[in-house]
């Protein structure tokens, strides 16, 4: 058993070639082999996103507190909220955030796949995000 006690790890800045506006990363835990999930809290700021990507085994996000969007290619931006569980299946471009004025935290869990979890894309862009 493996106890990762809470604050045991620090929080990080996401990084701005993966995120626009300002983003919180506090790990949660990493796979131990066999096995291939990893988790991290995601806090957004008011207006602040993930570029879009894929994850090559999908990703669950678990929205906790706040309020968000999240759109994958060519479908509607959604609203998304707190005890909303968003599945993106393997391979899916898409970018998720907090909404304009409200910030926005969600729990992502995702599998690694040769060590990686994600495929950074571009980013969206303040005229998309405000469609």
């Amino acid at each position: 058993m493996d106890i990762q006690r809470s604050g045991s790890q620090p929080s990080a800045k996401g990084p701005t070639e993966y995120f626009t506006g300002v983003v919180r990363v506090d790990p949660l835990f990493e796979a131990h082999a066999p096995a291939r999930a990893c988790g991290a809290s995601v806090t957004f700021e008011p207006g602040a996103r993930t570029a879009w990507h894929t994850h090559p085994l999908g990703q669950t996000l678990i929205v906790t507190s706040g309020a968000g969007r999240a759109q994958c290619r060519g479908g509607p931006v959604q609203q998304i909220r707190p005890g909303d569980v968003v599945w993106i299946p393997p391979g899916e471009k898409h970018w998720h955030g907090a909404g304009a004025s409200t910030a926005m935290t969600h729990l992502a869990i995702q599998e690694q796949l040769d060590g990686k979890v994600a495929e950074w894309l571009e980013t969206v862009s303040d005229e998309h995000y405000a469609a």
